[in-house]
């Protein structure tokens, strides 16, 4: 996978208390990631980036929410997420790397 198709998978960490509880219990981290991404490709970004292996790889595609923004209906923009869990030992400082 090249460079640039890596930066375009990954698009963020994802920074919630979910996200820190998950992390706390079983070694894994939350990241927003395209539309179009693959779990292949997640894990190849993710072990690329930051140099680490993964174990697995989970995704979830979250609908958007429709509000009302005055008198008109609206959509708001859906997410897709990636549980990346690592395999023992292997730790992703977010800080350091981001």
């Amino acid at each position: 996978m090249n460079t640039e198709r890596m930066y375009d998978v990954l698009l963020s960490p994802h920074v919630s208390e979910k996200a820190a509880l998950v992390g706390d219990r079983g070694n894994q981290y939350v990241f927003k990631v395209a539309r179009d991404a693959t779990k292949q490709e997640i894990r190849q970004a993710v072990e690329q980036l930051f140099g680490v292996e993964v174990e697995a790889v989970r995704v979830v595609n979250i609908k958007g929410k429709v509000k009302r923004f005055g008198q008109r209906l609206g959509k708001r923009n859906g997410l897709r997420k990636a549980y990346v869990r690592l395999k023992e030992g292997q730790e992703i400082d977010l800080v350091g790397n981001v």
